[in-house]
């Protein structure tokens, strides 16, 4: 069986790390991936890809990208379910990144300087 999918796109929000009960660094974040044709009014539409950014690869995402930064993700489709408040069963289904690429150019030191200063 094969379950591959790559993703180029730019993320919708800046990315967050959290930890799991037993250390593991994770990150949630949307990928906005344009799509290769264009909707009647002649612009490109987009797909708007939930990923799941695991260990090393979701610290380094969280430290050196931002809202709007354009990287690839190699990973494996996943699905899941679980039960909301109401009852209701909730399906999701997500890429978990099994590689991480920063496409988009290199903030500069000035760049840096500046998101530290407002840490």
């Amino acid at each position: 069986m094969i379950n591959q999918v790559v993703l180029v796109g730019r993320l919708t929000k800046d990315p967050e790390l959290r930890f799991t009960p037993e250390g593991r660094a994770v990150s949630n974040v949307i990928l906005a991936v344009n799509r290769n044709y264009r909707n009647g009014e002649g612009e490109f539409d987009a797909d708007f890809v939930q990923c799941t950014v695991w260990r090393k690869m979701a610290e380094n995402l969280v430290q050196y990208c931002k809202k709007g930064s354009l990287i690839g993700i190699t990973g494996r489709l996943q699905t899941r379910n679980y039960e909301n408040q109401e009852g209701k069963k909730v399906y999701v289904t997500e890429v978990v990144a099994e590689g991480l690429k920063f496409v988009g150019p290199k903030p500069s030191s000035s760049e840096r300087t500046q998101e530290l200063a407002r840490v």
